[in-house]
């Protein structure tokens, strides 16, 4: 006899699967800590050696640079690692096999790791702030910049999961991308440090988005960047990564 498997609404599928992700906790707590957490306090402590005497909006890129930092190390990396692991030893097949929507895995997997990241960010934002001793001015869009960066760079590290062949070669692309991401503009040190064809050459990297709208909505820096641009381009990130995602996991056809 034919057994026909209910499917559950689709909130009820993301909660659930949501709490699932949010079990590797277990492993990634280790690595949050050394690398979303550790790397960006003393990237802070050594830069602030240096630009003690440089004025506040030097220090307000260092501490909204390495809080970008944070977030690709705790997003961008651990997802891009999670999404090879998972199509590595069967996992993404196994969910498969389940009556499940796949836009509800993958959003989940997104959200769980937004979540297990913040503690980091949030302990990055605090040991910076005394660390350079910086006034804060916090916006109320604060509370849109932050989810939307780490989702948009959790797509990011999906999609970069998804793609290429194996873990291996995962781990090694997303600590690079992070590098360059983090190296490729005005993330930690300000534009006029760079040579003038940085000016445009930044405009592709996500980190200058999500550096940029940090400084707005954490320091009430103003930036060459409007704050509404930087929503949008992180946006349109977000939503483009998961698509294809979505249009690369191998799923059931039925």
């Amino acid at each position: 006899m034919l057994s026909i498997r209910k499917t559950q609404p689709f909130p009820i599928q993301l909660w659930d699967l949501t709490l699932i992700q949010l079990a590797n906790w277990r492993w990634s707590w280790r690595g949050n800590l050394l690398t979303a957490l550790i790397a960006p306090v003393l990237s802070t402590v050594a830069l602030s050696v240096f630009a003690s005497n440089r004025g506040l909006n030097t220090l307000g890129y260092i501490l909204t640079g390495n809080m970008v930092m944070s977030l690709l190390f705790g997003s961008f990396d651990r997802v891009a690692g999670h999404f090879a692991y998972m199509r590595a030893v069967g996992r993404l097949d196994f969910f498969a096999t389940l009556p499940i929507y796949r836009v509800s895995l993958i959003l989940a997997t997104v959200i769980a790791f937004l979540v297990l990241s913040l503690p980091a960010l949030t302990l990055t934002l605090i040991a910076g702030t005394l660390i350079l001793e910086i006034p804060l001015a916090l916006s109320p869009w604060l509370l849109v910049v932050i989810p939307l960066t780490g989702m948009a760079l959790c797509g990011l590290g999906a999609l970069l999961g998804i793609i290429v062949r194996t873990p291996e070669e995962v781990g090694n692309l997303s600590a690079l991308i992070t590098f360059l991401l983090l190296a490729s503009g005005p993330v930690v040190i300000p534009l006029d440090r760079f040579p003038g064809f940085m000016s445009v050459l930044s405009l592709l990297s996500p980190a200058t988005y999500a550096a940029s709208a940090l400084r707005q909505t954490v320091l009430g820096m103003p930036d060459r960047i409007p704050l509404i641009v930087d929503i949008g381009v992180l946006s349109a990130i977000l939503i483009a990564s998961l698509w294809v995602v979505g249009r690369r996991m191998d799923w059931r056809q039925s």
